[in-house]
C-alpha cells in the first residue's frame, strides 16, 4: 500500500490459493469465476516481482470484469496492497467499476475491429461483418483501378502502334 515498500507476492499468492486459484499443467495460474476464468501472472522488474497481474479475456460481456474487480479489490484490501489498472493509470476500488468496464469495452472493441481479434467481441458478428465489407470494398476498388490502368495502357500502346504505322 505504501509506495516504496517491497511487494509481498507470497501474501497475495496465499490469499489467491484460498480463493481457488489452480495451476494448469503448463504452469499458468487460473482463477475461476462464475462468468469465466482469469489468468494470473507476475510482473517483474529487475528480477523482482513487483505486482500480480490479472488477465481478463476480452469479450463483449462485462459480467466477468465486474466480478473480477469486486474480488480483486477485496483481496487487495485483505493483503494490504493496491489494486492498479495500468490502462487507467490509477488505483481501483469496487466503486470504479464504471470506468473499468468502459475502458474494457473500448479495448475489446479495438481488438475486435482493428487488431483482427473477432473473438474479443464474442461472436464478433458486428466486427467481422464490418471488416469483411471493408475487405470486399478495398478488393473491388483495387480490381477497378487495375482494370482502368490496363485499359489506359492498351489505348496508349494502340495509339503508339498506329502512329508508327504498324497498321
Amino acid at each position: 500500500m505504501t509506495p516504496g515498500t517491497p511487494y509481498e507476492a507470497a501474501r497475495v499468492d496465499a490469499l489467491l490459493s484460498q480463493r481457488g486459484v489452480a495451476v494448469r499443467p503448463d504452469g499458468v495460474r487460473r482463477w475461476p469465476f462464475k462468468h469465466g476464468d482469469v489468468e494470473i501472472g507476475e510482473l517483474r522488474e529487475g528480477g523482482q516481482v513487483v505486482a500480480t497481474e490479472l488477465r481478463v479475456p476480452l469479450s463483449d460481456r462485462t459480467d466477468l470484469v465486474r466480478e473480477v474487480l469486486a474480488e480483486a479489490a477485496s483481496l487487495a484490501a485483505e493483503a494490504d496492497v493496491r489494486l492498479m489498472d495500468p490502462q487507467l493509470g490509477r488505483p481501483l476500488t469496487t466503486k470504479d467499476d464504471a470506468g473499468v468496464v468502459e475502458q474494457y469495452v473500448r479495448t475489446a472493441r479495438y481488438a475486435g475491429e482493428v487488431a483482427g481479434m473477432p473473438e474479443a467481441l464474442g461472436a464478433g458478428s458486428y466486427g467481422m461483418e464490418t471488416q469483411t465489407q471493408r475487405g470486399f470494398q478495398l478488393s473491388g476498388r483495387f480490381l477497378l483501378i487495375a482494370i482502368g490502368i490496363l485499359v489506359a495502357l492498351y489505348l496508349v500502346v494502340d495509339s503508339l502502334v498506329a502512329q508508327l504505322g504498324g497498321r
